[in-house]
């Protein structure tokens, strides 16, 4: 079965995180990256991670982790060399990938109009905190930034803990995926129409999109969003619940599934109880229902209750470190994830999370592991024409 994206070639310029998991996601579905890196330094994410030793490789686990299957190429796209053997590769692309601060590529002469001159059919991706244009185009982002100003870190937590950051880099992970479909999608298009286009991904507007009913509520029915920590706003009982030993999730969003769990838990007199009988009664009281049924989840631990719970059509699952699900037999049955043995410049095994969806039972993996800093310099120039001797003087001269 051939992958979706086979025969399509993206030229990768990004760094760190929204733009790699962005590329990260086409290699995945089996189009060629071609990691286009700094001489010397190479992507930031070289640099970053938990273990220093694999960031004075230049392997550091954040490269790692959003790298696998593409690869590596050295150009200085601030020498007339290197800018004309970048333009030969975009000549041969269909994609173009960077999540550079709007204005840096235009600088070098390499924005979309110079570009989309020499290859009419390039789809061209720029991913950025906040959009080409508008007041904050300028701005520097980062993921923390962009969950301040998008309301994110103001809806996290509850009265006692918040504004409270997301605790992995939310609005960096969901612009890198937002990057894909929009590619994949500029790509069907492009097969009707024979152009390419411009795409304007800004992280700012899609967290926005992506905070669902946070939003739509108020834009819809002007309800203002609170903080409301590990409550569900449109239900109760639905949240957290402290067990035995453990804690646990619930969501008896329907009346059935309520009365189930009052029943599981020894307590029907819950659900004949004045103060819990509508929804909209539980919803006012919220916290005396919730006090009730931890008194009775006390009786067992969170593993218990669970399988219980869930067998019973009440929807319920524990609170787990990333540790326990990643080593949960859900997780590691399907095939989650995807290990490369020997990595070479790591110099070990490196273990990275694939997608996470399949096709016809069949999961999406990397073709290879993550590249070396220039791991494919020699090999991609040679495919775009040049000659070892050619190579050789564009490195003496500092092109590559």
């Amino acid at each position: 079965m051939s992958a979706p994206l086979d025969g399509i070639r993206v030229v990768d310029l990004t760094n760190v995180l929204a733009g790699p998991l962005c590329t990260f996601q086409l290699a995945l579905m089996g189009a060629e990256v071609i990691k286009v890196e700094t001489p010397g330094t190479g992507d930031l994410a070289r640099q970053l991670g938990p273990d220093p030793a694999l960031n004075r490789a230049l392997m550091g686990a954040s490269f790692l982790a959003q790298n696998a299957g593409k690869r590596s190429v050295t150009i200085n796209l601030k020498h007339p060399i290197g800018r004309r053997l970048f333009e030969r590769l975009i000549a041969s692309a269909d994609v173009l990938v960077e999540n550079f601060r709007p204005g840096v590529m235009a600088r070098l002469g390499l924005g979309y109009e110079p570009l989309s001159t020499i290859n009419p059919s390039l789809i061209y991706c720029a991913i950025s905190g906040f959009g080409q244009d508008g007041p904050l185009a300028s701005n520097p982002a980062y993921d923390q930034i962009i969950q301040g100003m998008a309301g994110v870190m103001d809806v996290t937590g509850d009265d006692g803990t918040g504004p409270l950051r997301v605790g992995f880099p939310v609005c960096d992970t969901v612009g890198g995926i937002a990057g894909a479909f929009a590619v994949a999608s500029a790509l069907h298009q492009r097969r009707q129409t024979g152009r390419g286009l411009f795409i304007d991904v800004s992280m700012l507007e899609v967290t926005l999109t992506a905070m669902g009913w946070v939003v739509s509520n108020y834009l819809i029915a002007g309800e203002r969003p609170t903080r409301m920590g590990n409550e569900n706003v449109t239900a109760s009982p639905s949240g957290t619940f402290v067990t035995g030993d453990g804690l646990l999730n619930i969501a008896a969003n329907r009346q059935e599934q309520f009365e189930s769990l009052c029943r599981l838990i020894a307590r029907p007199d819950l659900a004949e109880d004045a103060r819990f009988v509508r929804r909209d009664d539980r919803l006012r009281n919220r916290h005396a229902l919730k006090v009730e049924i931890e008194r009775a989840l006390a009786a067992r631990p969170a593993a218990e209750w669970e399988l219980l719970l869930n067998e019973a059509g009440v929807p319920a699952g524990r609170v787990l470190s990333v540790p326990e699900i990643l080593a949960h037999p859900q997780v590691a049955e399907r095939g989650l994830t995807q290990r490369f043995e020997e990595v070479p410049g790591a110099g070990r095994a490196v273990t990275v999370a694939a997608v996470g969806f399949r096709f016809s039972g069949m999961r999406p993996r990397a073709a290879g592991p993550p590249p070396r800093l220039g791991e494919h310099t020699d090999e991609v120039l040679r495919g775009l024409g040049f000659t070892d001797a050619e190579i050789t003087g564009f490195r003496g001269e500092g092109a590559v």
